[in-house]
């Protein structure tokens, strides 16, 4: 059975016979030869099949791989958009903001745009490619960087709270913890109308984005990410589906490596992850600004 995830389809060992996603494929003989207990060959150093030595894999996708390449993906995000913030002139001093407004508003539009154009590209490429990915999370932490800039400026600092964006970096990080908590605890399992729903979804969010940015260049809009009650509920929405896709991201890493991935499959599971925590972010940063408005 194939994904209906764009980010996880293209990978022909994880949808092939016998190894489809979502499939139990533990000790599968025909998936790996040379891995089935009971299998001639298995660990015992004699010949399997037609006389050929056994296969053995050592460049499997592990939790370790997995959690390293998140960690490097995720920490090139947090420099970049660290770098973002740190480097362009402060709003706050009135003789630089004019300048700041204008950097950060090209580095918003410049780092989103090759982010989403990079997303596609990871999404649909067969063999992924990790400096594609690390491509996406230094982009992806330009735009970041300004936008939380952008937020923190106009929202303010709650000295008590430590600032909208360290509270939505917070959550975030909280809505991760919960959904991995739930997810192992509740021993959630993800079925094929479950997955169809969560994409079909995704797309239609990003769509009316997009249809949202293309109307109010000529001075319309839905109100979609105003300050509204309805830019309140999209942003909901928006946050749910955020973690229903950590949700399927947890699920290909668990069905990965019991199908015993290649290691660089590692990297299609981060730039996932990264992907949600960052919708999850934005969406969360937009809900926390609608509170705290006046």
């Amino acid at each position: 059975m194939r994904s209906n995830n764009p980010v996880f389809n293209r990978n022909e060992e994880f949808n092939r016979s016998g190894a489809g996603y979502g499939q139990a494929t533990y000790g599968d003989a025909a998936g790996y030869p040379g891995y089935a207990q009971g299998q001639p060959g298995y660990g015992d150093g004699q010949p399997a099949g037609f006389g050929a030595p056994p296969i053995q894999r050592t460049d499997r996708m592990t939790i370790d791989t997995v959690v390293q390449s998140t960690a490097i993906t995720l920490g090139i995000t947090i420099l970049a958009a660290a770098a973002t913030w740190f480097l362009t002139p402060s709003l706050e001093n009135s003789a630089e903001a004019q300048d700041a407004v204008g950097q950060l508003t090209m580095l918003m539009l410049v780092g989103s745009g090759a982010a989403f154009l990079l997303s596609l590209v990871n999404s649909f490429k067969r063999v992924i490619s990790p400096g594609l990915v690390i491509a996406f999370a230094v982009a992806e932490g330009v735009a970041l960087g300004a936008i939380s800039k952008f937020y923190d400026a106009i929202y303010g600092v709650d000295a008590e709270m430590g600032g909208i964006v360290m509270q939505a970096v917070i959550g975030t990080f909280a809505a991760f913890a919960g959904t991995l908590a739930a997810y192992k605890f509740f021993e959630i399992k993800v079925g094929q109308k479950f997955r169809t729903f969560v994409i079909a979804a995704m797309f239609g969010m990003v769509a009316l984005s997009l249809m949202e940015l293309v109307l109010s260049m000529f001075g319309g809009g839905l109100g979609l990410y105003d300050n509204n009650a309805l830019g309140l509920v999209f942003a909901i929405a928006g946050l749910v589906l955020g973690v229903f896709m950590l949700i399927l991201d947890f699920d290909f890493i668990e069905q990965g490596i019991a199908n015993g991935l290649p290691a660089r499959e590692s990297w299609r599971a981060s730039f996932g992850l990264l992907v949600s925590l960052v919708w999850i972010y934005t969406n969360l940063l937009r809900i926390l600004a609608i509170f705290q408005q006046d």
